[in-house]
């Protein structure tokens, strides 16, 4: 069984006890969180939401948040003397999939 969940702009497939890192959702370690933008669900047949799924919700507890590698950004025109050098470390979220409902 799977389903297809909506969070921060992105779309995850996910099973139960599975591990999947998104966006930054403020939630401490250890909490419960529930998604409910959920788009599609499959058990055996697959059920398809319009845009989602009534009813159907995914159940997962939050593990860590944290910020990832950091990715250098660097701007270069030639011949100006044009240079800038930026870096990036993007926040997330890791959750445990716990259950998944609908």
């Amino acid at each position: 069984m799977y389903a297809i969940i909506a969070t921060g702009g992105k779309q995850y497939k996910v099973s139960e006890g599975d591990i999947i890192t998104i966006e930054k959702l403020g939630v401490e370690a250890g909490q419960d969180v529930t998604f409910d933008q959920v788009l599609a669900i499959s058990d055996g047949k697959l059920k398809v939401g319009n845009p989602t799924v009534e009813g159907a919700t995914v159940d997962a507890s939050v593990i860590k948040e944290g910020r990832a590698k950091k990715v250098i950004v660097y701007k270069y025109k030639r011949k100006t003397g044009y240079h800038k050098k930026n870096g990036h470390r993007q926040a997330y979220t890791q959750v445990q999939i716990k259950k998944i409902n609908g």
